[in-house]
């Protein structure tokens, strides 16, 4: 998968799948995961918990503020969730029952900004995402991982 606009990274979280998922499908922790400072929180008139289908708002500042409507276009309890706004690039969670280089049992996290669909893809590259990306998801694994194991690596 050599694409310039599908950013992938994973990392191994000595956690079990199901609670790393439960992070990821609950939009109110997604803020406190977030790695690229963007994500200020969950808009109140959303769900709890994500489903298939399931359109969530986000509060978002990138030199501004402004909100963002997501829509969950991916969704396999435990294992894989996905969601995308109007301008249709994605943002993907694949979670693997993995063991670490220590014996650990735990989880193979990968995260994917995917844009390969997105119509104007030169707007993104003079944005700088594809600049970013890279960082700020290596900068959210960390911070999933923190939060779902206390511990920082």
């Amino acid at each position: 998968m050599n694409n310039r606009y599908l950013v992938s990274r994973e990392r191994f979280i000595a956690t079990p799948p199901e609670v790393i998922f439960e992070v990821l499908a609950t939009p109110a922790l997604h803020s406190v995961i977030d790695g690229s400072g963007t994500v200020k929180g969950a808009q109140p008139r959303g769900p709890e918990r994500l489903s298939l289908g399931a359109r969530f708002g986000m509060e978002m500042n990138m030199a501004v503020d402004y909100k963002i409507l997501n829509t969950v276009s991916e969704f396999e309890e435990g294992r894989r969730i996905a969601w995308r706004h109007f301008y249709g690039h994605v943002w993907r969670y694949i979670l693997e029952p993995a063991t670490g280089a220590d014996g650990a049992t735990g989880t193979r996290v990968t995260e994917q900004w995917d844009a390969r669909a997105v119509r104007g893809k030169v707007f993104l590259r003079l944005a700088g995402y594809l600049r970013r990306h890279p960082v700020s998801i290596e900068k959210t694994l960390a911070r999933l991982e923190e939060h779902v194991t206390g511990a920082a690596r």
